[in-house]
């Protein structure tokens, strides 16, 4: 049986932009202690970021350096969600199927789907490229003015509205982890910490349903 992956199970990952010439990362966070999120992967994972080849790196912490660890799987199958909107990024999430199992150690290991969804305040971790930040989950109400009729009930804002600290566009697909729970997946905005505009994510809790029959299908 081939191995099924998503961000709940071997990690979520820094997703390789869409337009190459967008090699941008996380701003303002800082670097991840090594080997401190083993749920990370480097590959292809929002579904606008689809691709037909990808090679699943697994167990890094620098990309640009082998450190001996290290796993590289390709992928099998991608699989988008078939309501995936590619013009509102509404439902962007995706599965890879792996073409052979990855090995679970102490540098990688699965998170966990969301049991519920996470509510505004609760401050959570994207891990983007092997740099952290931590940032809190803001209500409708508070960041309205940010994307005006944009946003779906299977997105939420995370960030701050002062700026200065966000995921960015080599970040698409990368994980959004509160307490050991997948809660969301990077995927769209405006820019890069710029001030009133938000980072916009898919809400994981969502598509538990659609994660688990896909899993059991495949």
């Amino acid at each position: 049986m081939k191995t099924l992956i998503f961000l709940a199970f071997l990690g979520a990952a820094v997703a390789l932009p869409v337009n190459d010439d967008d090699d941008d990362k996380i701003v303002g966070g800082y670097t991840c202690q090594k080997n401190s999120l083993p749920y990370q992967v480097s590959l292809n994972i929002a579904a606008h970021c689809f691709k037909s080849q990808i090679q699943v790196h697994l167990g890094e912490h620098n990309i640009d350096t082998l450190e001996g660890g290290e796993q590289f799987i390709d992928a099998a199958k991608n699989i988008r969600h078939p309501n995936y909107n590619q013009n509102t990024y509404d439902k962007d999430i995706m599965l890879i199927q792996l073409k052979s199992p990855a090995t679970l150690n102490a540098r990688v290991a699965a998170v966990s789907l969301p049991k519920s969804c996470a509510s505004s305040g609760t401050k959570l971790s994207p891990g983007l490229d092997y740099q952290c930040l931590d940032a809190p989950i803001l209500s409708d109400s508070s960041c309205k003015s940010s994307y005006p009729g944009k946003i779906t009930s299977n997105m939420f804002y995370l960030g701050f509205l002062e700026g200065g600290k966000d995921s960015c566009q080599g970040d698409s697909g990368g994980p959004v982890v509160c307490n050991g729970q997948l809660q969301g997946v990077v995927s769209w905005g405006y820019g890069c910490a710029v001030k009133g505009k938000l980072g916009v994510y898919t809400k994981v809790c969502n598509y538990v349903n659609w994660i688990q029959k896909t899993i059991a299908a495949n």
